[in-house]
């Protein structure tokens, strides 16, 4: 995997990559990668990923949860960034991936060498950090060739722009 990210040469703007998902750590996580990308010039990506189904032997039914899970996958999408407005003027860039999580996010890191950060939200429960948290935790930071922050799924509004 290379390491030589393209975002500080002229031409290009470095990105903050948010895993959107329904848990409530996302929206923090979401929220703080858009004002530091306005705050810093630049650019946020919200990446969805659609977990494979474990009804491949039959078509018509894979077919079917495919298609529900890229409708849930848009509405996703469609709910974040108009919550993300509230506080942002930045036009998000949109992923759909379909796959196993922690290998489309690398896949995207790879692909996209003007993403130079990756966000993650920290549950507030006692139960965990969360699932995102906890696969990074669980592989290493090193697995990853760009920064990671994880932002508490605690934190106000006001104590994020506070840290801005």
């Amino acid at each position: 995997m290379s390491r030589i990210r393209e975002s500080t040469k002229p031409g290009h703007s470095r990105k903050f990559l948010v895993v959107v998902d329904n848990s409530p750590e996302c929206a923090r996580a979401l929220n703080f990668a858009a004002h530091r990308a306005e705050s810093t010039g630049g650019m946020l990506t919200m990446l969805v990923v659609i977990e494979p189904g474990d009804f491949q032997h039959w078509l018509g039914v894979e077919e079917i949860r495919r298609g529900e899970a890229m409708n849930e996958a848009q509405a996703i999408m469609r709910l974040y960034t108009r919550k993300m407005k509230a506080y942002s003027e930045i036009e998000p860039e949109q992923v759909i991936r379909e796959g196993k999580v922690g290998e489309e996010i690398l896949n995207l890191i790879e692909e996209d060498p003007d993403i130079a950060i990756l966000v993650l939200g920290a549950s507030a429960d006692n139960d965990g950090p969360g699932p995102l948290v906890s696969m990074l935790a669980n592989k290493g930071a090193g697995a990853y060739p760009i920064p990671v922050t994880i932002v508490p799924g605690n934190l106000t509004d006001e104590e994020i722009d506070a840290l801005i």
